[in-house]
């Protein structure tokens, strides 16, 4: 007898968080990405729409399309606790994988979101803003701390979420990927940062006039940190650091990971040691994505092949 295969593995995500973090876009970004994407289904529904019902393999065979769900305190009937029950009922079911994406945003953000667009937070209907911001906060926390991946949307523009989404969650995108981002000190450590580098010990291209409205993806600026003593050996260590633990990330099943290189202004020496880090990964065969955060809108780095940035 031919023994029965198993079903096909399909991979649900529900898409969740606080209101104004970019669910829109994140939802769109799945949908990019083949997707079945539906936005602020009851959760009574929820159940059948994942494929329940789908017990034999010619069902399966036409549910496998991966789906990602929107869901958050609009979604009628909308309740953690048995969100969190149903989601442990479905993983239950053969050839199913559903995951949380939990998509987070400080105060400070949020209100300067509504405030830009004019719109009005699905809690603070009759109170203020901030009240419904806080009262979501926590309503929330319990899903934000069981979530599978929480990506903070505070300083993140849209297209960075995609190309984040997209390398995360895209099939094409196996493997590693290392987002690599340059950032100053005095705005704060980059929020989804998983190793942090301080590369302020260079010289600084700031305080010489002819170089100082320059960056450090221009020519002359990356001469002048280049050729500071200490930077050749630097790059080296640093190079030597990440080489064993790559693999070592790969062989535990992260997908991902993201490396900041910080400087005071974030323009010029972490730009030029960002670039260099960047070359030096893709070169090495990682997915590679490159941003700097205080001089440029986030680029995906053509170094590899990613999704589009939309």
């Amino acid at each position: 007898m031919t023994p029965t295969p198993s079903p096909p593995t399909r991979d649900i995500v529900v898409i969740t968080g606080m209101s104004g973090a970019g669910k829109s876009t994140a939802l769109k970004t799945f949908e990019d990405l083949g997707y079945e994407a539906v936005d602020n289904v009851p959760l009574f529904l929820l159940r059948h729409m994942v494929g329940e019902e789908a017990n034999t393999w010619a069902e399966y065979q036409t549910v496998r399309r991966p789906m990602a769900i929107g869901v958050d305190i609009r979604t009628r009937d909308f309740d953690v606790k048995g969100m969190r029950r149903l989601l442990r009922d479905v993983e239950k079911i053969g050839g199913l994988k559903p995951r949380i994406l939990f998509l987070e945003c400080d105060d400070e953000a949020l209100q300067r979101r509504y405030t830009e667009t004019r719109r009005r937070h699905p809690l603070a209907v009759d109170r203020p803003l901030l009240d419904g911001i806080a009262l979501e906060r926590e309503l929330l926390e319990p899903l934000r701390i069981s979530a599978d991946d929480v990506i903070d949307t505070t300083d993140l523009p849209a297209a960075s979420l995609r190309t984040m989404l997209s390398t995360r969650y895209g099939a094409a995108n196996a493997g590693l990927h290392v987002f690599v981002t340059s950032f100053s000190f005095r705005r704060g450590l980059p929020r989804e940062a998983d190793l942090v580098f301080d590369v302020r010990f260079l010289r600084n291209p700031h305080y010489v006039d002819a170089l100082r409205e320059f960056t450090g993806m221009d020519a002359p600026v990356q001469a002048y940190i280049a050729e500071d003593p200490d930077f050749a050996e630097f790059m080296a260590r640093l190079i030597a650091l990440l080489e064993p633990l790559l693999p070592r990330y790969v062989t535990e099943g992260k997908s991902y990971l993201t490396l900041a290189i910080g400087c005071t202004g974030g323009k010029h020496r972490s730009v030029y040691v960002a670039e260099r880090l960047a070359a030096w990964l893709t070169a090495s065969g990682y997915g590679t994505s490159l941003r700097h955060r205080e001089i440029q809108a986030p680029r995906a780095a053509s170094l590899q092949s990613l999704a589009s940035k939309g």
